[in-house]
């Protein structure tokens, strides 16, 4: 009976520390990952020259900004009719944002 008590405490050993190796890497994640990938995805997808988009990031705290850069023949694109397609991108990625907890906003720029 001994030997069971045994096992079992060292079952809940390795558990304890599985769970602290998974805390260690949380702090080694990029703020705002997955509305970075979002925001990358959908205007490489919607402009005619993906190279030329260039996406800075600003971090503040728990919000990120994204800044879009993309050549001047696809602005119209990325800001659509009445700004609808921009809208829609801030749409989406806030809510990928929120996945992550935290907040976003996206400026397109004109250079």
């Amino acid at each position: 009976m001994t030997d069971d008590l045994a096992l079992d405490s060292d079952e809940d050993v390795n558990t304890i520390d599985d769970v602290d190796d998974h805390d260690d890497d949380a702090g080694n994640r990029v703020s705002g990952g997955t509305p970075l990938a979002v925001v990358t995805y959908l205007v490489t997808s919607i402009t005619s020259d993906p190279e030329a988009v260039v996406i800075n990031t600003e971090e503040r705290g728990d919000s990120v900004r994204f800044r879009i850069h993309v050549a001047p023949e696809d602005m119209g694109r990325v800001i659509g009719r009445r700004g609808r397609v921009a809208q829609a991108i801030r749409t989406v990625v806030a809510a990928a944002g929120a996945r992550d907890g935290v907040q976003t906003s996206v400026d397109i720029v004109d250079d």
